[in-house]
């Protein structure tokens, strides 16, 4: 608003001589930086009123698990708030209402990504948390299928209209390439789009954006088990996201770096400062012993902004090398139930996901917790450097 503010007003603040005052909003470096130093903010200052009001409500974790070699673990966290991803949510959201170009499409997008698995991550935290209240046979949470129907739903509409949005005049738009590793998008600032590119037809995007989304969103929420574990991937992460996003907004930029340009996506760079700030202040609570869970809430929404951003600047792959640790967990908890059904009843970690793995091993959490931070900005450097060996 901020941003709009200023278009609507520059005719009279440069009769009047004080444009040059807040002209700097016109530089996308700025208002993104901004954008995560204020979501930073938000979370710090309102984290502790946030924290008591949830207090007060008695929304707190009960401190149960699946898994018997975990009670005495989880026990220890019974009666923490959660849903404490209102404040990275309502952070994300005012900043960018604040700072980004509300005008442009991707802006708008996010918003609605944001708003819908905030939505549905904090319905299904709602009727967990409430289900003791409302007696014996109360649903503990949304079913799966349920979540995974919007998660998809999602997913398709972003991809749907994403796609429309990117076409252009020309018989192929990078919009709609296929960005794979290595590849050369230009022959070079001068010569143009590079030959013998993969373009997606709406239906191989469709496919490719709900699948990416969706399964953002179910890594990030799987890896939500531990004091600032999803939070401070999330931030890496969306630190990187953010680079890319500055990259992928501009031409001159994009063609030095070989990947595809598409036009007014540096804009998803302030909504990605935006959600890496708040990933970083809601660390200051969340950190151990945290004072406050992400809950469903922010772990769906982080997750399905990371697969968007990465969708629309078409940059899915190197995000899928920065999200190594995300993958790492969806993908222990897709091994250990295929190999249990299998085989009858045998495992192949003590416990699913693999960090509550590693923590009955003998690691302490806080000792997974780090070496899965470093690994993950290890993981988003090596990401950064393949975008420029081309």
């Amino acid at each position: 608003m901020l941003y709009l503010l200023l278009n609507v007003m520059r005719d009279w603040l440069a009769r009047n001589g004080m444009i040059s005052g807040i002209g700097v909003l016109d530089q996308i470096q700025f208002r993104a930086l901004a954008a995560a130093g204020l979501s930073f903010l938000f979370v710090i200052l309102l984290g502790r009123r946030t924290i008591r009001w949830l207090v007060r409500l008695k929304i707190g974790d009960s401190g149960l698990s699946d898994a018997a070699a975990l009670q005495a673990h989880t026990a220890s966290k019974a009666n923490t708030p959660t849903m404490g991803g209102l404040l990275i949510s309502g952070a994300i959201a005012a900043s960018t209402l604040l700072l980004a170009d509300l005008t442009q499409f991707y802006v708008q997008l996010s918003l609605i990504v944001l708003v819908w698995l905030s939505v549905l991550g904090g319905m299904d935290d709602w009727l967990k948390l409430t289900a003791k209240a409302r007696g014996a046979q109360s649903r503990q949470g949304l079913y799966a299928w349920e979540k995974l129907v919007f998660q998809l739903g999602l997913g398709a509409l972003v991809g749907y209209f994403a796609y429309n949005h990117g076409i252009t005049d020309s018989v192929h738009s990078l919009a709609h390439v296929v960005n794979l590793p290595f590849q050369k998008t230009y022959k070079g600032p001068v010569s143009g789009v590079a030959e013998n590119l993969i373009y997606l037809d709406k239906t191989s995007f469709i496919i490719l954006a709900t699948l990416i989304m969706a399964g953002m969103s179910n890594a990030v929420n799987i890896s939500d088990g531990m004091d600032g574990l999803a939070a401070g991937i999330s931030g890496a992460v969306l630190i990187g996201l953010f680079v890319l996003a500055l990259v992928a907004g501009s031409q001159p930029f994009a063609q030095y770096l070989l990947v595809p340009y598409i036009p007014f996506a540096d804009e998803l760079a302030v909504v990605a400062g935006a959600t890496a700030g708040a990933c970083l202040g809601f660390l200051w609570w969340n950190c151990s012993p945290a004072q406050v869970f992400m809950g469903d809430t922010g772990a769906l929404a982080l997750g399905g902004m990371i697969g968007y951003i990465a969708i629309i600047i078409r940059q899915e792959f190197v995000m899928l090398v920065m999200s190594g640790i995300f993958l790492l967990e969806i993908g222990s908890v897709a091994l250990q139930v295929g190999y249990f059904k299998a085989t009858g009843g045998k495992r192949i970690f003590k416990v699913a996901p693999f960090h509550h793995h590693l923590h009955l091993s003998g690691w302490t959490e806080q000792q997974v917790v780090a070496r899965f931070w470093i690994l993950s900005i290890l993981l988003v450097v090596i990401a950064l450097a393949t975008v420029k060996l081309r």
